[in-house]
């Protein structure tokens, strides 16, 4: 098996790059790919691979951290688009070939925290974030 931490780096470059031959090449026949906050699935490589051609917008995606051991990887990146910048947690499973079987996607929306912590926390900007 691969390096999955490599392979899952190379999906990312993949995704930022538009090259959808090779982040396929990546992928399992029957590769899953799951939304659990949206409630959605999306099951084998030429369906996904059409998801992310039609996605809407030009989204620009950092890679913030991956780590992984055997047949599971996580990623953390952010993805960017004219209008936005969203973190986003994937979490990738591999198979015996060394492809990726199973996504899952988690895409949390920033929100402001409720009060009663101030006097236990440290603010910082959103970009700050990424260099943790």
């Amino acid at each position: 098996m691969a390096n999955v931490e490599e392979t899952v780096l190379t999906y990312w470059a993949a995704c930022e790059s538009r090259d959808w031959a090779r982040m396929g090449a990546l992928l399992a026949d029957d590769v899953v790919y799951h939304l659990p906050q949206s409630r959605e699935r999306i099951r084998g490589r030429d369906a996904y691979l059409q998801f992310n051609r039609e996605y809407p917008g030009r989204w620009r995606f950092s890679v913030t951290r991956v780590t992984g051991a055997g047949a599971r990887v996580a990623s953390w990146i952010t993805a960017t688009s004219d209008a936005e910048e969203l973190p986003a947690v994937t979490f990738f499973d591999l198979d015996e070939a060394g492809l990726i079987s199973v996504i899952t996607e988690f895409w949390p929306e920033p929100y402001e925290p409720p009060p009663g912590r101030e006097h236990l926390v440290e603010r910082y900007p959103a970009a700050t974030a990424r260099s943790a």
